[in-house]
């Protein structure tokens, strides 16, 4: 496990235990107030909620919170500022609905019994929570584990191609990426300034999107993925023995495509060629391709052969709106006419974008080259709403059948 990762559980570890202990805390002030018993554990003040129940789901309710937050997205050079008007939000949030789901279901004569829960229950959620969340903050400043980041200058002898193939190293690395502008970036206003005192960079791995956009989107892409593994499995099912029947081989096509980091997976396809059909290396298809099956032109025709492609969003190799990963085969043609491909290796590659929409199929270079404006324009403005523009236009084109 990296630094990374390793921060990331310090802070997950640290909110799951201070949510537990928020709740026992809150119930023992509920027993002692509104009770006058702390030792007759038989039963929970909760009405209609037992003890171990709310214990283990409480935990879980506030993890979705700091989730969807944006917390848990960059665990290093944390802002001090941030981090507590996070946390500070993140309580109320989690004492509300706490408190439209639980409390106010009590049978009460005294309604300041409502507001005093509200308020316990915030102020155990937010002390408790961010008391520790501070500690590990100031900790892992002072052992300096700071992100690591990469700092790239393109000197008068590098060349584009160079400069770009640093900047593809350092995001295999997953390293924070800043450029030393040129003249024209400063004026332009392109360049970040950190203090008066440091040079000026531009930071080209951070994104447009909100860190609490970027969970919203993840978020949104493991409950599509889910759903939609579900509702259509006995679509999968047909689908499955229809490619057995086709033509011998195996019912799906795993390939090796390049994703976010530019670290390689394995994409998962319904297989729409004979077996055997790149023995000579890898192809683009073209309409009248022999190698594709009967069976297959249908499914590529209407996309379906990239449904097995939702197990790879759920693993979280891609997002449902992406940009469209590439081989590596292909990747290298494509940067000797852009260079900048490189860019699209810091967020996940997808099922759909505007490049697949604008440009459609891509059986040549060129067409590549032309989709990778499209993706880098996506990349730059990225949000929910954009996405669910894109879902709609793509259900538009798959219903037509432009796909091939």
């Amino acid at each position: 496990m990296n630094t990374f990762r390793k921060q990331q559980l310090k802070y997950l570890i640290a909110d799951i235990l201070s949510a537990e202990l928020v709740w026992i805390c809150f119930l023992v002030f509920r027993w002692l107030v509104y009770e006058g018993r702390v030792f007759s554990m038989d039963a929970v003040l909760i009405p209609v909620f037992n003890f171990w129940l709310p214990l283990c789901l409480y935990p879980i309710g506030c993890i979705v919170v700091y989730y969807l937050s944006g917390y848990y997205l960059r665990p290093f050079n944390k802002k001090l500022g941030k981090e507590f008007i996070t946390t500070f939000f993140s309580s109320c949030l989690v004492a509300l609905v706490t408190f439209f789901i639980v409390i106010i279901d009590d049978q009460v004569q005294d309604y300041s019994r409502y507001l005093w829960s509200l308020l316990v229950l915030f102020g155990l959620q937010f002390i408790l929570c961010y008391i520790p969340r501070l500690c590990i903050t100031l900790i892992s400043r002072h052992r300096m584990l700071e992100e690591p980041s990469c700092i790239i200058e393109q000197t008068p002898t590098m060349s584009d191609n160079d400069f770009y193939h640093a900047i593809a190293k350092a995001y295999q690395k997953g390293e924070a990426i800043y450029v030393v502008p040129r003249v024209y970036d400063i004026l332009t206003g392109a360049a970040q300034i950190g203090e008066l005192t440091e040079t000026p960079y531009i930071c080209i791995s951070d994104l447009s999107m909100s860190d609490v956009g970027l969970c919203s989107k993840r978020a949104m892409d493991i409950v599509i993925s889910a759903v939609t593994l579900v509702l259509f499995s006995p679509l999968y099912l047909i689908i499955a023995i229809l490619v057995k029947l086709s033509s011998p081989g195996p019912i799906i096509y795993r390939q090796e495509r390049i994703g976010k980091h530019g670290k390689p997976f394995m994409i998962l396809k319904f297989r729409t060629m004979c077996q055997g059909a790149e023995e000579e290396g890898p192809q683009l298809s073209a309409d009248d391709d022999p190698r594709i099956t009967r069976v297959g032109r249908c499914l590529r025709k209407y996309r379906l052969d990239e449904l097995p492609q939702f197990f790879n969003v759920l693993r979280g190799d891609m997002s449902i709106v992406g940009p469209r990963p590439e081989r590596p085969f292909f990747i290298k043609q494509i940067e000797q006419e852009a260079p900048y491909y490189c860019l699209l290796y810091k967020i996940r590659p997808g099922l759909t974008s505007w490049g697949p929409i604008k440009v459609g199929y891509t059986d040549t270079i060129e067409k590549m080259v032309e989709r990778l404006k499209y993706d880098i324009a996506y990349m730059e403005n990225m949000s929910i709403a954009l996405d669910l523009k894109i879902l709609f236009y793509t259900i538009g084109v798959i219903l037509d059948g432009k796909g091939k």
